[in-house]
């Protein structure tokens, strides 16, 4: 019996992680990602959050998106994603909010 207890134990334990694991990667319903080409107003939508003006010329500017923890103690998510933009469009971008750091 004791054994029957640890194997349905472990796999509750892996079917949420798994479960888990792939809410993290999923996309909110109604969000386009981001891609090359977009202005900055189709980039902040597509991030959910504001974009900052770091530097640059009208039209050639660099933004930083920072991610909207809303205060959460359990995340560790406090880097920017950095956004280029040339001619309006979105030509670059640095950092990835896809994964946890190390």
């Amino acid at each position: 019996m004791q054994r029957f207890a640890t194997l349905l134990v472990a796999l509750v334990i892996g079917l949420g992680a798994l479960t888990g694991a792939s809410r993290a990667q999923q996309r909110p319903p109604n969000s386009v990602p981001l891609a090359f080409g977009m202005s900055a107003d189709q980039a902040s939508q597509s991030l959910g959050v504001p974009l900052n003006y770091v530097r640059g010329t009208p039209g050639n500017e660099l933004f930083v998106a920072l991610p909207n923890v809303r205060g959460s103690v359990l995340s560790r998510r406090s880097d920017g994603l950095y956004l280029q933009f040339g001619k309006g469009r979105l030509i670059a971008w640095k950092g990835d909010w896809g994964t946890l750091p190390q």
